[in-house]
């Protein structure tokens, strides 16, 4: 490597122990800030004119935003449609008529995985709060399990619904990977997908059974009572659930759309009428706005739900998006710099002096960035942004792969610098060391299994 080579490696390195420290030292910066002054920083330091870099960051933000940040808002218009409009109770009253005790654990990780697929981590855990804490005391009434029956019951979901957020667009880590890297939507989704399902299996049930009987956690008498108790608060639907046919219809629409363009692509020929047609509706921010208008249809305006109620709700679920999506557009910009400086090419030329898979790589920053800052969606973007010109100069390297490998290094032992630690913490009424065993342990599982499965799918086609 060239000496400019190693001065372009020591500033992507400096830039991102300096981006770690304005989030986790005393300054406590918000993400965004500290993604804007880390991008000034790192333009000044390799000689980037100041009009350059200024466009950069601009461009960067931009560009990422309008890739992901219409995807993501109306992923969370949809998950509180599916919510308002009955699909958690459909799904549940059916686990509860149909699933023994011992196969439970299995169907609550498959109506997470269904509910996890447009829903946020933390979005969709609050919306099965009530079927977790529903099921489980009956479980605890009738004390047929040995431990605690909320962990018995919350391990799976939980597995699952980190699994989606990590691994599979439209959630918004996956899809920011995706534009960073100019990934194929559907062939992520389709690894993740794949790469997901034993990630569920191993941190959900196959952990919750090991880990249910060493705990004794239950959850606030109050916190019981009110998510496992009819529920009257959203007006604007009626009390009929909707089939279980309607509620997974609604909730997987935008998936299928997304899997029936990469299916298309795969199978017809280019310039095909009907390849056109998918490339339109398979796009995310398309396959999620078709989603939405179904879902609202026929979930609320043909059962008579009430216009003006939905409107303010779905109003409502975009206002906690905000602060992801300007991570993001941060994001976008550290993106844009390192490329424009040309550290991206200095990462190209070390790592192939490196015995280190591309696919590790990512994995292995992104999991070092969220660990440390706290936030997936920071490791996301910054290892997208240090890796994406490798895609660019080498075409052999599966960008699919790639997005689905930061995602699940995006997810490697969520700890109390992380939202979503503390709302399982003090849902389910857990100790520090309770909510390590659980959250902590369970996402680090998903992560580890999911690298495995991109480096096994990775090497499928050599084993053909």
């Amino acid at each position: 490597m060239s000496s400019t080579d190693i001065w372009l490696l020591g500033a992507a390195l400096a830039s991102v122990l300096f981006l770690v420290m304005l989030i986790v030292s005393r300054v406590r910066l918000h993400p965004l800030l500290a993604l804007l002054i880390t991008s000034i920083a790192v333009g000044l330091v390799t000689g980037m004119p100041g009009d350059k870099l200024i466009k950069s960051i601009e461009t960067g933000a931009g560009n990422t935003l309008g890739a992901v940040g219409l995807v993501v808002a109306l992923g969370a218009m949809l998950g509180r449609i599916l919510a308002a409009g009955g699909v958690t109770d459909s799904i549940s009253n059916l686990i509860l008529s149909k699933t023994s005790t011992r196969m439970l654990p299995w169907a609550m990780a498959g109506a997470a995985f269904i509910i996890g697929i447009p829903m946020f981590f933390e979005v969709g855990l609050v919306v099965l709060l009530p079927l977790i804490f529903s099921v489980a005391r009956k479980l605890d009434q009738n004390s047929s399990i040995k431990g605690s029956a909320y962990v018995y019951v919350g391990v799976p979901v939980i597995a699952a619904l980190a699994s989606m957020h990590g691994m599979v667009p439209p959630h918004p880590g996956p899809l920011t990977a995706i534009a960073s890297l100019n990934a194929n939507v559907g062939a992520t989704m389709l690894y993740g997908f794949i790469a997901a399902i034993p990630a569920i299996i191993i941190g959900g049930p196959l952990y919750g059974a090991i880990i249910t009987p060493r705990l004794k956690v239950k959850p606030d008498q109050g916190l019981i009572e009110q998510f496992s108790a009819e529920s009257d608060e959203d007006s604007s639907v009626t009390r009929t659930p909707p089939s279980l046919g309607l509620s997974l219809l609604a909730a997987l629409l935008p998936a299928v759309l997304m899997l029936f363009h990469a299916v298309a692509e795969l199978i017809l020929p280019k310039g095909s009428a009907i390849l056109s047609v998918t490339d339109f509706v398979g796009d995310p921010a398309i396959a999620m706005l078709i989603g939405v208008l179904f879902a609202a249809c026929s979930l609320i305006y043909s059962r008579g739900g009430n216009s003006e109620q939905l409107r303010s709700s779905m109003s409502a679920s975009v206002k906690p998006i905000a602060n992801v999506l300007l991570i993001i557009a941060g994001g976008g910009a550290f993106q844009h710099v390192l490329t424009d400086a040309k550290v991206g090419d200095a990462i190209m030329h070390m790592s192939q002096h490196l015995a280190v898979s591309p696919l590790a790589l990512g994995w292995i920053i992104a999991m070092l960035l969220s660990v440390s800052t706290g936030s997936a969606t920071v490791g996301i973007v910054g290892a997208s942004g240090l890796l994406a010109p490798l895609v660019a100069h080498d075409p052999s390297l599966n960008a699919s792969l790639l997005a689905l490998s930061v995602g699940c290094g995006s997810l490697f032992f969520n700890y109390a610098n992380h939202a979503g630690f503390w709302l399982v913490k003090e849902s389910f009424g857990m100790s520090m060391g309770e909510a390590t065993a659980t959250i902590s342990i369970i996402q680090s599982i998903v992560s580890v299994v999911g690298l495995v499965m991109v480096l096994l799918m990775n090497l499928a086609p050599a084993l053909v």
